[in-house]
């Protein structure tokens, strides 16, 4: 899960603190969320950590800290000496005090997945749920071990949950990784709804009501809390900004966005309101357990970690879902600079291979931007082995879900996701005439934004190309032809805006064994392709129009 940018903690808020005399009487079936903690007067108000503050070490601990640091990559050391029960600041914001939710809300499972999770915040983790969650709507807590070879996590952590009879333990017999891990859980959970968390986190009081208000209200939203931050040096608990939402960016990286200004004031929001979040983070969310079935769950296709939440994101908004983050939920989580788990394949090929199956299932015709940004790491498709798609691509026709075009323009519209790099008219500087395509073949004409013919996108994948051709060098000598388009042939990849300034204008092809340049004869009757020179304009070109890369 990607980092956040936290704020300190100025002063505490309570929910019981916040007076309004306009409030109207309590309405019946509903009630305020309860400020349930038991933890509110721990039993060390002196413990290292506690109320969230920083905890500290002496000197002479430094070499303990650092010996400890690989254990989890984060402060092992400091975490193991703050009680597991700690009290933290109710970061709520103060209108959360007077909402209303319903007496009847649903029973939730709540899922924690670990593989070799320290003692401590694992702990820490499940007591934070148990003390902060109405025991009428904790139906369970699953502890799903992913194969861990801590020897703490087996007899040891059997013996110390065996005080919570709310609290089981499913151990699975060989890695599965994050996702089918989830899966395992969701299989025997009792809940109406299932709510995911990870096993290094610490919920905030009155964090589960409102997750459950939303399921309640429609059982096809998706709520997640606002991710706050726990330090992983110094395990302080800290603010997050308002207004936050979680997005993406080419080729399918998450990330942590704010509301643009203009929607918070059409919408007349307050910092209490529920906010539209195009991609959740993944880690921390409720789902109606029903619902989430008839979504097809996760896509068992996906390996260990890595594309999970695009998918459900993508496949929950595009199916007739939403997903919200809602502000009166907070739940603190330890960012930590790198994973300290372990891939039984390549790390960065596994999450590959998942957002390739992702961008072929949901993208469209918009999967060529998440090849084309991430061109450096797909060269060779076809040495990447994504699986069988036939199930995911039959499961989004029968639950007749929107196309991604329609997730941009309603739910992210705000996200750059033109077709092509660039479009328009080919203009040669040196013969200053356009390319053209007539009775398939290439010729260069007076330029005419008018004629159709002339008119050519530059996509994402390198491809100049006019409805289904593609222009491509037959060789070195021979000219140039056209071919259907077809990303896997890399004779069809064209160079345009080079990182070299002095071949910016240049259209360069790796076709040949040396970089060759696309150049126009001087006579206007002929393409051919020659040693690149920077000062050669019949070598450089411009399209009409150039998108923001």
């Amino acid at each position: 899960m990607q980092r956040r940018s936290p704020k300190p903690i100025i002063k505490l808020q309570t929910g019981e603190d916040s007076k309004d005399n306009s409030v109207p009487a309590r309405k019946p079936g509903v009630h305020k969320v309860l400020s349930l903690d038991v933890t509110l007067n721990p039993r060390d108000a002196n413990a290292v950590g506690q109320f969230g503050q920083a905890a500290l070490f002496a000197s002479n601990e430094d070499a303990e800290v650092r010996k400890r640091w690989d254990e989890g990559h984060f402060n092992v050391y400091l975490s193991d000496k703050i009680p597991v029960d700690r009290a933290i600041p109710d970061t709520r914001p103060e209108m959360c005090a007077q909402n209303l939710v319903h007496d009847d809300l649903p029973s939730t499972s709540v899922i924690f997945c670990f593989v070799d999770e320290v003692w401590s915040t694992l702990l820490r983790s499940v007591h934070s749920v148990l003390n902060r969650s109405p025991p009428h709507l904790l139906k369970e807590i699953i502890l799903v071990d992913d194969f861990s070879t801590k020897d703490y996590l087996k007899e040891p952590l059997d013996k110390y949950m065996s005080q919570f009879p709310k609290v089981k333990i499913i151990r699975l017999k060989e890695r599965q990784g994050l996702i089918r891990a989830r899966l395992a859980g969701a299989a025997v959970a009792k809940g109406e709804v299932l709510t995911f968390l990870d096993s290094h986190i610490e919920c905030n009081v009155g964090w589960l009501e409102p997750l459950l208000e939303r399921v309640y209200l429609d059982r096809k939203k998706v709520p997640c809390p606002v991710i706050e931050v726990i330090s992983d040096k110094d395990m302080s608990y800290m603010l997050v900004d308002n207004f936050q939402r979680g997005v993406f960016k080419w080729p399918l990286v998450f990330g942590w966005s704010a509301l643009p200004e203009e929607y918070i004031k059409k919408h007349n929001m307050t910092v209490a309101d529920p906010i539209r979040c195009p991609v959740m983070a993944g880690g921390l969310f409720s789902i109606d357990k029903k619902y989430f079935y008839e979504l097809g769950a996760y896509d068992p296709g996906l390996d260990v970690w890595g594309g999970e939440n695009m998918e459900i994101s993508f496949k929950i908004w595009m199916c007739g879902g939403e997903i919200e983050i809602i502000p009166c939920s907070r739940v603190g989580h330890i960012f930590r600079g790198q994973n300290p788990y372990k891939f039984p394949k390549d790390r960065q090929k596994t999450v590959e291979r998942n957002l390739v199956r992702v961008a072929e299932v949901w993208l469209d015709e918009y999967k060529d931007l998440f090849y084309g940004h991430g061109y450096h790491h797909l060269l060779d498709r076809k040495a990447i082995d994504i699986g069988n798609l036939t199930e995911q691509i039959e499961l989004r026709k029968r639950l007749k879900c929107k196309s991604f075009k329609w997730y941009l323009e309603n739910v992210y519209p705000d996200m750059d996701a033109p077709l092509a790099k660039a479009e328009g008219l080919v203009f040669n500087r040196g013969l200053r005439k356009c390319l053209a395509l007539q009775s398939g073949s290439l010729s260069f004409e007076i330029c005419d934004l008018s004629k159709q013919s002339q008119h050519f996108n530059y996509t994402w994948m390198r491809h100049i190309r006019q409805e289904d051709l593609c222009v491509a060098p037959q060789s070195k000598d021979s000219g140039f032809g056209l071919q259907p388009c077809d990303n896997t042939k890399p004779e069809l990849r064209w160079f345009h805006k080079s990182s070299n300034s002095a071949l910016a204008e240049h259209l360069i092809t790796e076709f040949v064994s040396h970089h060759m340049c696309l150049e126009a004869g001087a006579l206007g009757d002929t393409l051919h392709l020659n040693p690149c020179v920077p000062r050669n304009i019949f070598q450089k070109w411009q399209f009409t129009h150039y998108h923001a890369q």
